[in-house]
């Protein structure tokens, strides 16, 4: 079912429950679904409910569809369904059944005309505005429709003619008839059918009203023999309602187990929020790299393996809690680490003349492509006598704990020789345009035959054979952790105006090559993708994914590689 990594899975409360109901015979099968509405893009947090949900399928050795809740065709599109698809794939899973809650609408409706019939629903007359007025608060009932009395053959009369198109958008609802006073304010008689003269992407122009989610998600629950209905937490308040369709229906009630939903540090989830940075233009698309889609966090460089490896990590819980981002930087980082090959790369140069290197010779040197997989094996690497060096690589006046190049100090060049630096060339204002070193021609390799140390090793590129590249060093977008916590009103004043700078690297001529899709470490700085979309053939554009600096690790000390502990606050 799923080409996702493996793990052995913890031992949770849905598991828990899982595990039980097979063993006492309660479930002969397990049988999950991802039902997204396709109504936007998914995010970093559908990544959560994806792993979930077909992860415990097939624990469990049972299946998991991908259901399109597709019930409102005033958001909906068809480019929606298709960008959902390729985001499951890409994570790794595929469905046992692609399945649409349209194709339910002939069994959903005349389940309604059921309840019609029972005396559990009724047409209302009255609209949005003055239903939501009447429904009352958590401390004070809600007030019943003055249409609530209708009898079952006028209301059975009404909500035909509300299907057969004889009445205008939002004159008439279908309402289940439960108790205005309940506590559960779900459950105030809640709307299940509004008019709606629009063309659905499915079913194009056959029905002008259409179902309410809370009314049609545990129907297509119930005809699909959904097991366990896993949702996020908000859904909890809904279950009662839930429930009461279907032991008012007198159908098979698959169980729904809410768990929290994925939230990770300086990420903001709320498509409506996400719609306003896209259309405000904020951001390039909803597939801008900052952006926590998930066709952002793929155009950024985050493999898939890693984002399923952290959804497995941070398990399923009971209460919301904010993962810290550090957390997930650990486990792409420590999948690119295994994976991503090497390469050179400068992205402040500043040029480093060798004075003692023979005039226009240019020597091949080897360098690994990945130290973490040896049958990754090497590649040769073009050295010449004038080399790109980072300039924060260099300092005329260096402190104690500066180990890299100054006056008179001796350094490795990643792959090639030990050079010493001999002085500096200075602009008119002083400032440094080239630094001079001499080299001692049998380091080769990084290795000194008299066996004398050096302090640092620096990367580099030949002038001469560097290609010029665009690369787009991405930050947080937003510049405080909770970016959902600031007022809607205001939540744009903490966009972080650092969020993306551009610069052109000289890169190792090797690059030239590279592919869209493709991901590499360019050494001592970050790991970066070649963009997918912007590239072209011999022209690369490079994307940072993230540092090498494990900041997590770092700020928890005591985290293992293999496993990081913690990572998560209330």
């Amino acid at each position: 079912m799923t080409n996702a990594p493996d793990s052995a899975p913890a031992s949770d409360f849905i598991r828990d429950r899982i595990r039980a109901d097979l063993q006492s015979g309660k479930v002969q099968a397990v049988q999950t679904r991802f039902p997204p509405e396709p109504n936007g893009y998914l995010h970093i947090g559908h990544a959560k409910a994806i792993t979930l949900s077909f992860s415990v399928a097939k624990e469990f050795g049972g299946r998991c569809n991908l259901r399109m809740d597709d019930t409102n065709p005033a958001k909906e599109d068809q480019e929606y369904v298709e960008a959902i698809k390729d985001d499951v794939r890409w994570l790794g899973f595929e469905w046992d059944a692609l399945l649409y809650a349209a194709d339910y609408f002939d069994q959903i409706y005349a389940w309604a005309e059921l309840l019609v019939e029972k005396g559990l629903a009724y047409v209302d007359d009255q609209n949005a505005e003055q239903i939501a007025a009447t429904r009352g608060t958590v401390t004070t009932p809600g007030t019943n429709s003055p249409f609530r009395n209708r009898t079952p053959a006028e209301n059975l009369l009404l909500l035909r003619a509300m299907k057969a198109g004889s009445y205008g958008d939002g004159e008439k609802v279908l309402r289940a008839k439960i108790d205005m006073a309940h506590a559960n304010l779900n459950l105030r008689d809640p709307v299940m059918y509004r008019i709606r003269h629009m063309h659905h992407q499915r079913t194009g122009d056959k029905w002008c009203i259409y179902p309410m989610y809370d009314w049609a998600h545990g129907q297509c629950d119930s005809i699909e023999g959904i097991t366990h209905s896993l949702c996020t937490l908000e859904f909890e308040h809904h279950r009662p309602l839930y429930d009461w369709f279907c032991d008012s229906l007198g159908i098979y009630k698959p169980q729904q187990i809410e768990f929290a939903r994925l939230n990770v540090e300086y990420l903001l989830t709320s498509k409506r929020r996400l719609l306003q940075l896209v259309e405000g233009s904020h951001v390039k698309g909803w597939d801008d790299p900052r952006m926590p889609t998930l066709r952002g966090l793929r155009r950024r460089g985050f493999p898939p393996e890693a984002l399923v490896a952290f959804c497995k990590h941070v398990g399923v819980a009971k209460f919301n809690s904010t993962h810290e981002y550090g957390l997930l930087e650990f486990y792409v980082r420590d999948h690119l680490n295994k994976h991503a090959q090497r390469r050179m790369a400068v992205l402040d140069p500043l040029k480093l003349v060798i004075e003692n290197w023979p005039a226009g010779h240019t020597e091949l040197v080897e360098a690994q492509n990945n130290p973490e997989d040896p049958a990754a094996g090497t590649r040769l690497v073009p050295f010449s006598g004038e080399l790109w060096i980072e300039r924060d690589d260099f300092l005329e006046n260096p402190p104690k704990d500066f180990f890299r190049l100054a006056p008179g100090r001796e350094v490795r060049l990643r792959s090639g020789f030990f050079v010493t630096c001999t002085g500096v060339d200075k602009d008119a204002a002083g400032n440094i345009t080239a630094v001079r070193c001499t080299y001692d021609p049998a380091t080769k390799g990084g290795n000194a035959p008299d066996g004398r140390k050096v302090k640092a090793t620096m990367h580099w590129v030949s002038c001469a054979h560097a290609l010029d590249a665009e690369v787009r060093l991405y930050d947080h977008l937003f510049t405080v952790t909770d970016p959902a916590s600031i007022d809607a009103d205001n939540f744009l004043t903490v966009l972080n105006p650092n969020s993306l700078r551009i610069v052109r690297g000289k890169l190792e001529p090797s690059l030239k090559d590279a592919k869209g899709g493709e991901r590499f470490q360019f050494e001592r700085l970050a790991y970066f993708y070649c963009d997918h979309q912007d590239s072209q053939p011999g022209v690369p554009v490079f994307h940072r994914t993230v540092t090498l600096k494990d900041g997590y690790k770092a700020q928890k000390g005591a985290a293992t590689k293999d496993q990081p502990k913690g990572g998560g606050k209330k």
